[in-house]
Parts: C-alpha cells; sequence; structure tokens
C-alpha cells in the first residue's frame, strides 16, 4: 500500500505525537500527564485496529503489525493503570516486534519503488531524526545514571521525534504542488 494510499494516516502521526508529549509531561511530573497517555495509549491503538479493519488485502505482516501495536497499547495502558503481570504484554511485543523486523525491518521506511531521490531537505529531516533518537537514548541512559542534563536532553529528543512526526502533516509535499487533475483548463 503506497504511502497516500494509507487510511488514517495524519490522525495516527497526531496521536503518537500526543503521546510522546504526554511522556514528555509525565517526565517533567505536570499534572494529567497520566491521564493523557491513557487517551494517547487508546486512541493509538483504536486508530490502528480500524486501520487495519479497513484495509482490503490484509497479508500476515499486516495482522504481526496490529498485533503489535494492539498489545503495545495495551501494556502502555495497564503500566499506567498499575496492572500487574505486564511482561505477558512485553513478551508478546517483543515476539512480534521480531517478526516484523525480520519480514520487513528497515524496509518499512524506504518507498514502494525503491527509486526515492534523496534531496538536500530530505537528509537534513533524517538528521534531525537521528539526533532526536540519539538525544533519547543518551538522555534516557544518563537519566537512570543521575547525570545533570539527562532529562533536558531526553526532552530536546522527544521534541525532536515529534516534530518529525509531523513534518508531513504540516508541510505540503512536492507531488501535491505538481498535481493538476483537478484545474481547469484556459482554452
Amino acid at each position: 500500500m503506497a504511502a497516500q494510499d494509507k487510511i488514517l494516516k495524519v490522525p495516527l502521526r497526531i496521536s503518537m505525537t500526543l503521546l510522546l508529549l504526554a511522556m514528555l509531561a509525565q517526565i517533567f511530573d505536570w499534572p494529567y500527564a497520566n491521564k493523557m497517555l491513557l487517551l494517547c495509549f487508546s486512541l493509538v491503538g483504536i486508530l490502528y485496529t480500524i486501520r487495519f479493519w479497513k484495509k482490503l488485502e490484509k497479508k500476515f505482516i499486516d495482522y504481526v503489525k496490529v498485533t503489535l501495536v494492539f498489545f503495545w497499547s495495551i501494556n502502555g495502558i495497564s503500566s499506567i493503570l498499575g496492572f500487574q503481570h505486564t511482561v505477558y504484554f512485553q513478551a508478546v511485543i517483543g515476539f512480534t516486534f521480531l517478526i516484523w523486523f525480520i519480514m520487513e525491518g528497515t524496509a518499512y521506511f524506504l518507498d514502494e519503488d525503491r527509486k526515492s531521490k534523496n534531496t538536500q531537505s530530505k537528509i537534513l529531516w533524517n538528521v534531525f531524526m537521528v539526533v532526536g533518537t540519539l538525544a533519547i537514548i543518551i538522555g534516557s541512559l544518563s537519566n537512570m545514571l543521575n547525570w545533570q542534563f539527562s532529562v533536558p536532553l531526553l526532552a530536546f529528543g522527544i521534541l525532536t521525534v515529534a516534530i518529525y512526526i509531523l513534518k508531513d502533516v504540516f508541510i505540503v509535499s512536492k507531488i501535491e504542488k505538481d498535481d493538476r487533475n483537478n484545474e481547469e483548463f484556459q482554452l
């Protein structure tokens, strides 16, 4: 399924961004952070499940992905509510992630025809994403070690990844600008 044909792409991106911001709110101990997390985990699980059911042709990898997202959402909700035995959800998440990575892995992030040309802006956005991801990893590890600037680094990483996820929602792509299907012709 091509990227522009995916159902609920924008609502899923927005809900994932809100989830990241809710995680940031929880790190800073802001009020209502847990309620925001509950709402966002529920929203992601529901939206992805709807997306799965509306898909006409379902392959094995689609079942793996919906299982992964569903159990990840349930694990998040269960952890926030303090339920015990979330390790079972985590085992299913780990198993389905492993299957997804073996079957699709990094090829998921490539375009359908594998002929995408990297423009300077795409390269800069990807560097932006890598910097954000590394900031999250280093911030998380340094937070476990109680280092001084770990929380600001973690917050920077989360905000960077949130901006990266939302970039396609607010930036009009060049393809849409070049599309002339609905234009009137002047004779």
